[in-house]
């Protein structure tokens, strides 16, 4: 079974009203990894007591998706990093081509871009990496990661990744 992950599978249970009301009524941000890892076991207890979110702001989670917090909360709090790279952008007739190149930071390690934000006027991927459960034997491996959009996106285009957000 896949170990959960902050970023894809447990920041995404967190409505913006779930966020809200905890902000609130207990000073917890639940869109920060350190704030949930440093009030998890807080949220769980709320969770199993059906008190979050409370009914009349979306009721309470269904068993699955409390099964699966508390298997984060137990497992190590996994979560992803911001990699690092050259980032390479080919802006040709049909398409526009975002190409990182580097080497992983240990053995086991994978990599993707992922679309963090979009407006009207700009675009935003993020370079994450996520460690392997547990280390793996070996030598980090070099990686090319791409992806490609089209070219009539005539958007600003910016990059996050560990050194920041850069306009490309």
């Amino acid at each position: 079974m896949r170990t959960p992950v902050y970023e894809l599978h447990i920041r995404p249970m967190f409505t913006a009203t779930d966020r809200d009301h905890m902000l609130l009524e207990r000073g917890w941000n639940l869109w920060s990894y350190d704030d949930v890892v440093a009030h998890a076991t807080g949220i769980l207890k709320s969770l199993d007591e059906k008190t979050m979110p409370p009914p009349a702001f979306g009721g309470p989670w269904p068993k699955e998706w409390i099964d699966l917090f508390r298997r984060w909360k137990e497992g190590g709090r996994k979560r992803l990093e911001l990699g690092a790279a050259v980032i390479t952008v080919n802006r040709g007739p049909n398409s526009v081509t975002i190409k990182a190149t580097g080497t992983f930071p240990a053995a086991g390690y994978q990599g993707w871009f992922q679309l963090e934000s979009e407006s009207d006027t700009a675009k935003t991927y993020v370079l994450y990496f996520e460690p392997p459960d547990s280390p793996v034997a070996g030598t980090a491996q070099g990686f090319t990661l791409t992806e490609r959009y089209m070219a009539s996106d005539t958007r600003a285009l910016f990059v996050h990744d560990s050194t920041g957000v850069q306009e490309h």
